[in-house]
């Protein structure tokens, strides 16, 4: 896939860049108790986007390695798509928790779950997004 010439990965990828941090950010600035009925559907439509801009990105970057075989043998490339496919778990069940927080939890049990999910999925998206996008780096300037 490409635009203009330009393989679509290295354009997509920065929106995951972007919007996966800034959805996990929103995520935890949520669980602050006196903020969390006003980050509420910022944070449900950040985690949306973040969610689709990464999926995007995988997917592209799929693409991209397709068109580009000789790139698999590299092991700065291999390390960035192990990174990736971990990623996108990690994102898609951040979408999904972070979906069910802002819908579903109002108090309770559920909601004490849903908070613990939400901010371990949070961290390890921040965390991961950093990882991936680190090693796509090095895998591109090394």
């Amino acid at each position: 896939m490409e635009i203009n010439g330009l393989p679509l990965h290295p354009l997509v990828v920065h929106a995951a860049v972007v919007f996966g941090p800034l959805a996990a950010l929103a995520a935890l600035a949520y669980l602050v108790p006196s903020w969390r009925e006003r980050v509420r559907w910022p944070m449900v439509g950040l985690a949306v986007v973040a969610t689709l801009a990464i999926v995007a990105a995988y997917l592209t970057g799929d693409n991209f390695l397709e068109n580009k075989p000789e790139l698999r043998s590299s092991p700065l490339v291999e390390k960035h798509e192990d990174l990736a496919g971990q990623l996108l778990w990690i994102t898609i069940a951040f979408g999904v928790i972070a979906l069910a927080t802002g819908f579903l939890a109002r108090r309770g049990a559920l909601r004490v779950v849903l908070d613990v999910l939400l901010a371990v999925s949070a961290v390890l998206v921040l965390v991961w997004v950093v990882r991936t996008g680190d090693a796509g780096a090095q895998s591109v300037w090394s």
